[in-house]
């Protein structure tokens, strides 16, 4: 008996569990058609809208600004040498490096000694000269007087030949007396030839005495000269550079000891391109258009004015563009080579808008807001770039608001919502629905048996309580309930 009653009740156990596991497979069988015949369900689908910045173009007339970098340098900068060598005797307390100096100030003064010496013989030399020359000047005279002298003498001698021959034609005299006669005559005209020649030897010596007397006073001058060009000074009013040369030191002769900059006479060489080069041009003659020079020294920035004056004679080996000049009205502060930041004013332009660069896409074209804020594109010329912003011409879009930072989230048709300028950007109104009693009931219910802080279930259980609610509200309730 025992045995039957466990047996019973293990078929009892078994049947039981089979009808378990039928009737399970069931629901889940059901439950699988059910989900499987089921209607898709549909979620309120609304258009996404993008805040974004814009801009109004409005047409105008701006003055481009051409922005390069270029070094300062001085209009007067002058090599300091001594024109002789020697040892230095005195040097002005200014021949520092950075010293200030005035114009005809002594700098610089050489052991005057052996230009002194040679001065000295330069000077005496020009005493034997001038002494040669009175010494020729008084041989002339003296060779004149002879030569007066031997000429009469040869008169003399002519009469006396004259009346040998006629004393010998009336009988009285003798051929022989003719024959003396002729001798002494031909002698004193030999006599005459040489007192002339040596008058001509006279005339000559003062012409070399002149000469020697030139060279005598050249070379003073020279000695002069030099013994002048053992104090060096100043030539004009700036500041010494690389002074290489003290009291007791020895320089030699046209060695550079120092270098005289005027501070105040800068100017300022930049390079521009070739293109930017063309929009300086006026019927092919450069502008002198105004620059403005700036250094930022410590966060404190050092400013000038100037005007561009002229451009290089040539391009320069391994250059390109073209290397200007201007010149600096007030430099105060500025030295020469520094490295400086110059924007140059190019001729103003009409009709033309300012925008940030990145309005602009690179194939030239922008993004209009349109009716219903919806963004449609538009083709515009893009005339210069200034920093982070582009100047175009308006043309044909004078008046239209475009995007002014664009983004690969935005294109023709997106729709957006605008925010202008130093505008506060203002929530559109959110969509408000009115429920019915089943559908407020059970958005009440889930949120009730949700997990929310109680605070936060407060908040929206009362408004769902309103007449109305927001749609979204709605939208993302309905989303998380799944129906």
């Amino acid at each position: 008996m025992r045995f039957l009653r466990r047996s019973l009740t293990g078929v009892f156990l078994l049947a039981v569990t089979l009808a378990l596991v039928a009737w399970a497979g069931e629901m889940v069988r059901g439950a699988i058609v059910a989900r499987m015949n089921e209607e898709p369900r549909s979620f309120p689908q609304r258009e996404r809208v993008i805040a974004v910045n814009v801009i109004t173009l409005e047409p105008q007339r701006l003055i481009p600004e051409l922005t390069v970098f270029g070094e300062l340098r001085s209009l007067r900068t002058l090599d300091l040498r001594s024109a002789t060598g020697g040892i230095v005797l005195e040097a002005s307390p200014d021949l520092v490096e950075g010293g200030t100096v005035t114009s005809g100030q002594l700098l610089l003064k050489i052991d005057p000694a052996q230009a002194e010496a040679a001065r000295d013989r330069a000077s005496a030399d020009l005493q034997d000269a001038e002494a040669e020359l009175r010494d020729a000047e008084r041989a002339v005279t003296l060779a004149a007087d002879e030569l007066a002298a031997a000429r009469a003498q040869a008169d003399l001698r002519a009469q006396a030949l004259v009346r040998a021959r006629d004393l010998e034609t009336r009988g009285v005299g003798t051929t022989a007396a003719v024959e003396t006669a002729e001798l002494a005559a031909s002698s004193a005209d030999a006599t005459v030839l040489a007192r002339r020649q040596g008058l001509a030897s006279a005339q000559a010596r003062i012409d070399q005495a002149q000469t020697r007397l030139a060279r005598a006073e050249i070379g003073l001058a020279e000695a002069e000269r030099d013994l002048a060009e053992t104090e060096v000074t100043a030539a004009f009013d700036g500041t010494l550079a690389e002074v290489s040369i003290s009291p007791g030191g020895r320089v030699t002769a046209n060695e550079r000891f120092a270098q005289l900059v005027d501070p105040d006479a800068l100017e300022v060489s930049f390079r521009v391109s070739t293109a930017q080069y063309a929009r300086l041009l006026n019927q092919g003659e450069l502008l002198n258009a105004p620059v403005e020079v700036s250094l930022d020294v410590s966060g404190v920035d050092l400013r000038a004015t100037g005007t561009i004056t002229r451009e290089g004679a040539t391009v320069g080996s391994g250059q390109t563009g073209r290397l200007l000049f201007a010149s600096l009205d007030d430099a105060a502060g500025f030295r020469p080579g520094d490295f400086v930041t110059v924007q140059i004013a190019e001729p103003a332009l009409d009709g033309v808008a300012l925008v940030p660069a990145t309005a602009v896409a690179p194939d030239e074209t922008v993004l209009i807001v349109g009716e219903d804020d919806r963004l449609s594109e538009a083709q515009v010329q893009l005339l210069r770039r200034q920093g982070d912003d582009v100047i175009i011409d308006v043309g044909a879009v004078a008046g239209q608001t475009i995007v002014a930072e664009r983004s690969p989230l935005l294109g023709v048709g997106i729709k957006v919502r605008p925010i202008q300028p130093g505008g506060v950007q203002t929530e559109a109104a959110p969509e408000m629905i009115t429920l019915d009693a089943d559908r407020r009931a059970r958005l009440i219910a889930f949120v009730s048996e949700g997990r929310m802080p109680d605070d936060v279930k407060a908040r929206i259980i009362s408004q769902l309580e309103a007449d109305e609610v927001s749609s979204e509200t709605v939208a993302r309730l309905e989303s998380r309930m799944g129906s």
